[in-house]
C-alpha cells in the first residue's frame, strides 16, 4: 500500500505544524513516511502545502498523484483537485463552493468555534482524515502536547477527536506494528552529525533554507555544551568559525547561495590559513535573492571553484537524511586530518523533506583530531612543508614557549608575510599536495538499478530518492536495463565506478536540477566522458521519480 496526503493553505493557518502532527501520528501506527513542503516566501497569505506520503514499505521520495487533500482555503482546491485521483477525497469547509464529488464538505470552522478556537478547525479536518483512513487516534493527546502548552494541545486534542466522529471508514488502514524509526529531515540530520562530531561552534546569518540548522543546533546549546552565535552577516559568520576552529574548537558555519557569496573571501581565507573549517551550503535558485523557499542544484561549480587562486578543499553533496548525519561528522574529520575546508551542499528539498529512518549508529561516529601535542623543532613553523603537504597543527597556548603565527598573505614556514616567488611556488606545492591524499578518501557513487544496464544516469546530491524509484519503474518495464550512479562525494571527484559503468553502458544521461547540466560538465571535464542525453528542471520544485522516468522514455 502507498498513500499520498495533501494539506494546503496560507500561510499562518498552521500547515506545518498540522502536517508535523499528521506524520507523527502515521508513525505511530507503524507506518513509513516521505513528505515535502512547498511554501511560499511570506509569513502570511500565500499559498503553502505538504505533501505527505505513507506506506508499509521505505519511501525514498515524492509522487504527485494524491489519495486525498485537506484544503484549509480555497487556493488549495484551484492548485491541486487536478491531481486528485478519481477514487480520492477532500476534506474541506462547508462554505466551499465547489462541487465534485470527491469533495467532502464538514462542519470544520463551526466545530473548531464550538469547541472555543477558531484555529483549531485544521485539527478537526485531520481528524476526518484518520477516522477515513481507520488509524487509531490514541496518542493524538501525547503527540500535541510536543507542540503546544497543555491547554492548547487539548483543545487539539477535542478538535481530532470531534473530527473523525464526522466520517466512515473508507480505507480500513489498520496499525502497523512499530519499528524503531526516527522521523526527521536534512537540517536536522546535518546538525545532529555536527553535534555527534564534536562541533562546539557554529555562528551563522538566517538565510532559507539552511536557518533550521542553526535553529536546532541553538535549542540544544545548553544539553550539548554548543555555542550558537547569529553573526550580522555571513562574512561575520564565516570569520568567527575560523577564528573558533584556530582556537582549537570544532566550527562550522552554513548558508544558502546568497550568503555563500559573501564568505567566498573567508573560504580563502580558511584555504591559506590551513584552518579546518566545515561549511553547509544549503542550496535555492539564484542569482541573488532567486526563489527564496524553492529548492535548485545550481552552485555546484560555483562551490568548486569559490575565491581566488588555487587551494585544496572537499565537496560532499547530501543525498538522505542519514547520509547527510554520516557525511557530516566525516566531513569534520577530513577538514581536521587535511587542514581544509570541507563543504557540505544540500539543498531545500533534502532540507524540509522528512523521512522515517533507522537511528543513527553512534558506535559508528569517531573523532579524528590530528593535533600536534608536542613540536620537534622550535621556533615552531606553522606551515613546516612536508611530504604530505600537511604541517603539524598546534593550538594556541597550548605548548608553553610556542608562538602560533598563521597569516592570510603568502607566508614561510614560521607564517612570516614573504614576497620570495621561490616560497611561493613551495607553498603552493606543499598545500595542493594535499589534493593526492585526499582522493584516497573519496567515496564511490551510490550504485542503483542493473549491474549490466545499457541506460546509465548520472546524478548527484538529493536527486538520489527519486532517481532511484525511477530507476526502478522503468526497470519493471523491460525494453531496456537502467541504472543510475548518484554522487556524494563531488569533489575531487571519484572515478573508478564512473569509468568501469560508462564502459558497459550505451547511453549516458545526467539528471540535474539545474539548467547546464553542471555534473556533466565536470564529469567531462575530468574524465573526458560526454553525457548523450540531460533530465533538467530548474523551476524551483523538486524532481519527481514520474518527470525522470516521462524524460528518459522520450529520449532521442
Amino acid at each position: 500500500m502507498d498513500y499520498n496526503i495533501l494539506i494546503g493553505g496560507a500561510a499562518g493557518q498552521g500547515v506545518e505544524t498540522l502536517s508535523s502532527v499528521f506524520e507523527k501520528m502515521l508513525k505511530r501506527n507503524g507506518y513509513k513516511i516521505f513528505s515535502i513542503r512547498d511554501y511560499m516566501s511570506r509569513i502570511r497569505g500565500g499559498h503553502n502545502f505538504a505533501q505527505i506520503r505513507f506506506a508499509d514499505r521505505d519511501l525514498c521520495s515524492h509522487t504527485e498523484d494524491l489519495d486525498g487533500i485537506i484544503a484549509l482555503n480555497n487556493e488549495t482546491i484551484d492548485y491541486h483537485i487536478d491531481r486528485l485521483k478519481p477514487d480520492g477525497f477532500l476534506v474541506c469547509d462547508l462554505s466551499v463552493r465547489y462541487e465534485d464529488d470527491r469533495i467532502i464538505k464538514l462542519p470544520l470552522m463551526n466545530t473548531a468555534r464550538n469547541i472555543g478556537n477558531i484555529r483549531v478547525s485544521g485539527s478537526v479536518a485531520l481528524g476526518a482524515v484518520m477516522g477515513l483512513l481507520g488509524l487509531s487516534l490514541d496518542d493524538a493527546g501525547e503527540i500535541y502536547n510536543q507542540f503546544f502548552r497543555p491547554d492548547i494541545a487539548d483543545i487539539n486534542t477535542t478538535a481530532v477527536l470531534e473530527g473523525s466522529k464526522f466520517v466512515q471508514t473508507r480505507y480500513d488502514l489498520h496499525a502497523l506494528e512499530e519499528e524503531e524509526n526516527i522521523l526527521i529531515n536534512g537540517n536536522q540530520a546535518v546538525a545532529l552529525g555536527a553535534l555527534a562530531a564534536g562541533c562546539k561552534f557554529y555562528s551563522a546569518y538566517p538565510m532559507t533554507p539552511s536557518t533550521s540548522i542553526m535553529d536546532y543546533l541553538a535549542s540544544k546549546m545548553n544539553d550539548a555544551e554548543i555555542v550558537v552565535e547569529q553573526a550580522e552577516d555571513e562574512i561575520a559568520a564565516i570569520n568567527m568559525a575560523i577564528g573558533a576552529s584556530y582556537a582549537g574548537v570544532r566550527a562550522m558555519t552554513g548558508t544558502s547561495g546568497g550568503g555563500f557569496s559573501l564568505m567566498v573571501e573567508g573560504l580563502g581565507l580558511a584555504g591559506m590559513l590551513e584552518v579546518p573549517l566545515v561549511i553547509a551550503e544549503v542550496q535555492r535558485p539564484g542569482p541573488v535573492t532567486g526563489f527564496p523557499t524553492r529548492t535548485e542544484q545550481g552552485d555546484l561549480k560555483f562551490i568548486i571553484s569559490a575565491s581566488q587562486g588555487e587551494f585544496p578543499r572537499m565537496v560532499i553533496a547530501l543525498r538522505t537524511p542519514e547520509d547527510a548525519f554520516y557525511q557530516t561528522v566525516r566531513a569534520f574529520n577530513i577538514a581536521d586530518k587535511y587542514q581544509i575546508p570541507v563543504i557540505l551542499v544540500s539543498d531545500q528539498f533534502l532540507a524540509d523533506s522528512v523521512t522515517t529512518v533507522k537511528p543513527f549508529d553512534f558506535d559508528e561516529v569517531r573523532h579524528d583530531r590530528y593535533i600536534s601535542r608536542e613540536v620537534d623543532e622550535r621556533p615552531y613553523k606553522r606551515y613546516k612543508i612536508t611530504p604530505s603537504g600537511i604541517s603539524p597543527r598546534v593550538i594556541p597556548g597550548k605548548i608553553p614557549g610556542v608562538t602560533v603565527m598563521v597569516d592570510s598573505d603568502e607566508h614561510d614556514e614560521y607564517g612570516y608575510i614573504t614576497e620570495s616567488a621561490e616560497v611561493r611556488t613551495n607553498m603552493v606545492d606543499k598545500r595542493m599536495r594535499k589534493i593526492e591524499l585526499l582522493k584516497q578518501e573519496l567515496q564511490e557513487p551510490w550504485f542503483v538499478g542493473e549491474e549490466d544496464c545499457e541506460v546509465l544516469m548520472l546524478a548527484w546530491g538529493s536527486t538520489w530518492g527519486p532517481v532511484a524509484e525511477a530507476v526502478s519503474i522503468l526497470n519493471t518495464e523491460g525494453d531496456k536495463k537502467y541504472g543510475a550512479l548518484v554522487f556524494g562525494d563531488v569533489w575531487p571527484l571519484p572515478t573508478g565506478l564512473l569509468l568501469n559503468k560508462c564502459k558497459k553502458a550505451k547511453r549516458i544521461v545526467n539528471v540535474e536540477q539545474n539548467a547546464t547540466g553542471q555534473l556533466a560538465s565536470l564529469v567531462a571535464e575530468t574524465t573526458g566522458i560526454l553525457c548523450d542525453f540531460s533530465v533538467l528542471k530548474y523551476d524551483g520544485r523538486p524532481m519527481s521519480p514520474r518527470y525522470i522516468t516521462e524524460k528518459v522514455r522520450g529520449m532521442k
